[in-house]
Order: structure tokens, then C-alpha cells, then sequence
């Protein structure tokens, strides 16, 4: 397998995270958005959607979208658990990663990408829409400050990739202007979590 990534994106920095918990190395190509690598047609070969990161199978095939590759990394590599043992374990975990998805992750992308015009050589940037979005972003993180008020996690006592997810999400934000970490409960979670050995540098 080899693995085409930006490991400093969210996306990136979701499948290296979860492979440093299964303790998996996969040979890695750095793509270079700022650049628009991802944008060439070696790059759209592999995802027609010019986005990272793509996991080139052994078989010859490619797979893209961050949670579609854990997702298959899961499955071969079973142990660590982190999406979830049964059926109602793996709904429920999924239930909130999809949360942390269109809720946190998604706002805190359009706020970056139209607040500071990151790739505005290649779309259309709108910059009141990036402040709804920070807005949205910092209403969700207060709903999810609630919800951990009574759990350890995200998902009750285990961690799993909802947790990782919303982790690498709010770091993302921090670095690019938007502190959402003020809150107590997401204070105490975010600590616990980011300490974890595979969220080291």
C-alpha cells in the first residue's frame, strides 16, 4: 500500500493519527496543496475530486476520504478498536463522528478556507460566509462541552475516532485563528486526548 497525504491537513492528520493507534506504517508521498499538486492529473488519477488523502491498495485501487481509509485500515487491522464492537457500539460511534463531521469540522474548513483565502487562486472566497461558519463551529463545541460534561469521551467510557476527530479538528482551528477550547469539559477531554503517544509530533 502507499499513502498520498498532506499529514498537516485534518484529513492528513486524521489517518496518521489512527494509524500511529493501530501502530501501522504505510510508505507516504507529501502532496502539496498550497501548490496545487493535488489538482494535477497524476494526483486526479488517483481521486478524481483533486482532494487527499488516497490510499493506493495493493491491489492497484484507491481509496480517498479520511474516514473511508480508517475504515479499512480497521478491517484489517482489527485491534486497537476504534470504530466500534457491536452493532450498537458501531452506530453509536458513528452517530457522533458524523456530528464532529458536518457540525465542527466542515464550519471550522469554510471558516479557514474563506477568513484567510487559503486557496483563493482556486475558488470563489466569501468571507462573511467564513464568519457564519466560525459562529456555527463555536455554538457546536458548546453542545459537545454539555455532552462530555457526564462522559469521559465522546462516546461514554472508550475512546474510539469520534474522539480523534473532533481532537484534530480543534487543533486545526486553533492554528489558524479559532480557539475552541475554552470551554471546561472540552478543556479536560481535549487534554486527556491530545496526550494520547499517537498525537505526539
Amino acid at each position: 500500500m502507499h499513502l498520498y497525504t498532506q499529514s498537516l491537513s485534518p484529513n492528513g492528520q486524521r489517518v496518521g493519527v489512527f494509524m500511529k493507534e493501530k501502530n501501522i506504517e504505510i510508505p507516504a508521498t507529501e502532496i502539496d496543496l498550497r501548490g496545487g499538486q493535488n489538482l494535477s492529473e497524476e494526483h486526479r488519477a488517483r481521486n478524481p475530486f483533486g482532494r487527499v488523502p488516497v490510499l493506493e491498495l495493493d491491489s492497484g485501487s484507491f481509496l480517498s476520504e479520511s474516514n473511508a481509509i480508517c475504515l479499512y485500515l480497521e478491517g484489517i487491522h482489527p485491534d486497537p478498536n476504534l470504530f466500534g464492537s457491536s452493532a450498537e457500539e458501531k452506530a453509536i460511534i458513528e452517530m457522533w463522528s458524523r456530528r464532529v463531521e458536518l457540525n465542527v469540522l466542515m464550519p471550522v474548513a469554510q471558516a479557514f478556507r474563506n477568513i484567510t483565502g487559503f486557496f483563493k487562486d482556486r475558488e470563489k472566497i466569501v468571507p462573511e460566509w467564513g464568519e457564519v461558519s466560525a459562529e456555527a463551529a463555536q455554538a457546536a463545541v458548546a453542545l459537545f462541552d454539555d455532552h462530555l460534561a457526564g462522559s469521559k469521551y465522546i462516546c461514554g467510557d472508550r475512546y474510539s475516532i469520534a474522539d480523534m476527530t473532533l481532537a484534530i479538528t480543534l487543533n486545526f482551528a486553533k492554528s489558524v485563528g479559532q480557539d475552541l477550547l475554552g470551554s471546561k469539559h472540552i478543556a479536560r477531554w481535549h487534554t486527556e486526548v491530545t496526550s494520547r503517544p499517537s498525537f505526539a509530533p
